[in-house]
């Protein structure tokens, strides 16, 4: 099956819809004439660029392939152009076709360049003077970056197999050939077909009702390409409000909706501070443990990692950062990836926002904390270019540029902010930055523009905008930055130096009522060379190498490598083995690679692992431990 669409039906069903083409003729002209050329894509977009695409995949599980075609409608913005240049990587295309108007397709000539390591190929295709559609054939290979392919044995029920994407940075094109750049938003549509029982969900309008292996898909709103995605499995349904809904395999669905079940009150609590939330559903969905990250905010529907049920809701906050995606990042988004501030750092500062309104200052302030402690570690360990807000990142991957620099950093530099002005000025701001740009690509200087026009000017004499650019130019935290700090610490610190003084037994702590939080920080303020007999005692006492929370582990395994506490060994490889959330597996080998025993360790436990992890762990891991011959 075929499925295109011309630009004036396509138009007719946003505007049915009550939404609007944010950019399209003279206004996307003009922005793509502004905006300077993405370092990471091939593609010409100031030449032309693509409005809609329309899928056609067949899903096959034996070749661990999708494949079929992608048809792009195209807008000029030139005159004259005769090619149109996409991104690919790891792509067999087989044909190459254009249309111009109503008129036939004709086979087009086309041309895969050389490969890069971090970019792939470019696909260059001839167009027909005024072509206004683009159909490729292709499909995708095993190996590509953006699709990890699960064996029934690697999913949570061991029935059937299971596939899921990653696009962000620049791993669309690896399952899709675009212009895989934040700078082009498109609408778009799919047709997927699944071998059967297995179902197929979208970033985009999902129903609920199992189709057997027919899927059809609609995206009205305009996304940049790192935000298509595509999953397919053994997958439930329940809905958690009229809004919201989870997505999950049979086995996990019940704790993850009961876990995230506050979701709708986390949207009231930004819409009524930020404005309205403009994406219609926000569903979940829960994948296989192997998913690299924490979350991703794909629109419509975000992919969260298992790691964060654990039962007491106290993980959520994880939610609340995708979710708040749906303002800063999916409606406001970076233009280039060494902007990733601006996507991030909004996003973690509303996160600790929504987490006040939900759970209190308390619970936001210890948060925020346990933030600043990772970001402090991150400062120290990156090189100084890569501590500013705005980072150089032209020739690198922009994988590279995620780190707790551009989340925690730019969450305190818009703290700073709100403390200067006060929320009575700071959140109108905030709430109209969102509805200036929704829809739009932002860029560091555009930014600062706006800073400028639309609160600094407004309000003179509160902060100077070399105080601003301090922050987002110069390496490291300016004189004077904020430091957040929580009682509950305070009395931990107090608590934990009894203990270590010998003044307390670690039974008699008064544990009883602390939170994932308050055993996060009391276990990473501990001394490192704590030693064996204080880890056996603390063990002992609170079964930490036994914690079902896979935060709380993490911090207690990587203690339990830098003071060879063998009897969480086990546990250690159990852990390894069983997640590939790369923030969390991440620092356990490199902790386990300072050592002649850790590093046969690692080595040992990563060569049964890597099966298991997602290609972009595989390559952070590969890096760490070496790859296994």
């Amino acid at each position: 099956m075929q499925v295109t669409r011309t630009s004036r039906m396509l138009r007719k069903t946003l505007l049915g819809l009550g939404l609007s083409l944010a950019l399209t003729g003279s206004v996307m002209a003009a922005t793509m004439a502004d905006e300077r050329p993405d370092p990471h894509s091939y593609s010409r977009p100031d030449q032309v660029t693509v409005t809609h695409l329309a899928l056609d995949l067949k899903v096959d599980f034996d070749h661990r392939a999708l494949v079929g075609n992608a048809t792009l409608m195209l807008e000029h913005q030139r005159e004259g152009v005769d090619s149109l240049v996409l991104d690919t990587r790891d792509l067999a295309i087989d044909k190459v076709e254009t249309k111009v108007g109503d008129q036939a397709w004709q086979q087009a000539k086309f041309k895969l360049g050389d490969d890069d390591e971090v970019l792939g190929r470019a696909l260059t295709i001839e167009l027909p003077a005024k072509a206004n559609e683009v159909r490729v054939h292709y499909r995708s290979r095993p190996e590509a970056s953006g699709l990890q392919w699960l064996t029934p044995e690697q999913t949570a029920g061991k029935n059937q197999p299971f596939l899921f994407s990653q696009s962000q940075a620049i791993h669309a094109r690896s399952w899709v050939p675009l212009q895989d750049t934040p700078q082009v938003r498109f609408t778009y549509e799919a047709h997927i077909q699944t071998p059967k029982g297995l179902k197929a969900v979208m970033s985009a309008a999902n129903d609920p009702q199992d189709q057997d292996g027919d899927y059809h898909f609609e995206m009205p709103q305009q996304i940049p390409s790192y935000l298509m995605a595509l999953a397919v499995g053994e997958l439930r349904y329940q809905s958690m409000s009229e809004r919201t809904a989870v997505y999950a395999e049979p086995s996990v669905l019940e704790a993850a909706a009961a876990e995230f079940e506050d979701t709708e009150t986390m949207m009231d609590a930004v819409e009524k501070r930020f404005g309205e939330y403009r994406w219609g559903r926000y569903d979940l969905l829960i994948l296989p443990p192997s998913f690299p990250f924490g979350g991703m905010e794909n629109p419509r529907l975000s992919f969260i990692t298992p790691t964060v049920i654990a039962g007491d809701k106290s993980l959520v906050s994880l939610i609340a950062h995708e979710l708040a995606h749906s303002w800063s990042g999916n409606l406001v988004t970076n233009a280039v990836w060494a902007d990733l501030w601006l996507n991030e750092g909004f996003t973690t500062y509303l996160e600790r926002r929504i987490m006040e309104d939900l759970f209190g200052t308390d619970r936001m302030r210890m948060e925020a904390v346990l933030g600043f402690e990772d970001l402090k570690a991150d400062l120290e360990r990156h090189e100084a270019g890569d501590t500013q807000l705005a980072v150089q990142l032209a020739g690198r991957d922009p994988d590279d540029v995620f780190s707790n620099v551009a989340y925690e950093k730019g969450r305190l530099f818009l703290a700073w902010l709100e403390a200067s002005f006060g929320r009575e000025r700071f959140d109108p701001w905030l709430k109209s930055y969102f509805d200036r740009h929704a829809f739009q690509t932002m860029t560091t200087d555009r930014f600062l523009v706006d800073l400028d026009k639309n609160l600094l000017q407004k309000h003179p004499g509160v902060v100077s905008m070399d105080e601003v650019k301090a922050w987002i130019y110069q390496p490291g935290l300016p004189k004077g930055h904020p430091v957040p700090s929580s009682n509950a610490f305070s009395d931990i610190d107090n608590l934990s130096a009894a203990w270590l003084k010998g003044e307390k037994a670690a039974h008699e702590l008064p544990v009883k009522n602390w939170t994932t939080h308050e055993w996060l920080y009391f276990i990473n303020q501990l001394p490192r060379d704590l030693g064996v007999a204080r880890m056996a005692e603390l063990d002992k006492a609170f079964k930490l190498t036994d914690s079902g929370n896979n935060e709380v582990v993490h911090s207690w395994l990587k203690l339990a490598i830098v003071n060879d506490y063998s009897t969480a060994y086990n546990r250690l490889d159990q852990y390894l083995t069983g997640i590939g959330r790369r923030k969390l597996i991440t620092p356990l080998y490199e902790e386990l690679m300072k050592t002649e025993k850790g590093q046969a360790m690692a080595q040992r436990i990563y060569r049964e692992a890597r099966p298991g992890y997602h290609p972009l762990a595989q390559g952070t891991m590969d890096e760490v431990v070496g790859k296994p011959k």
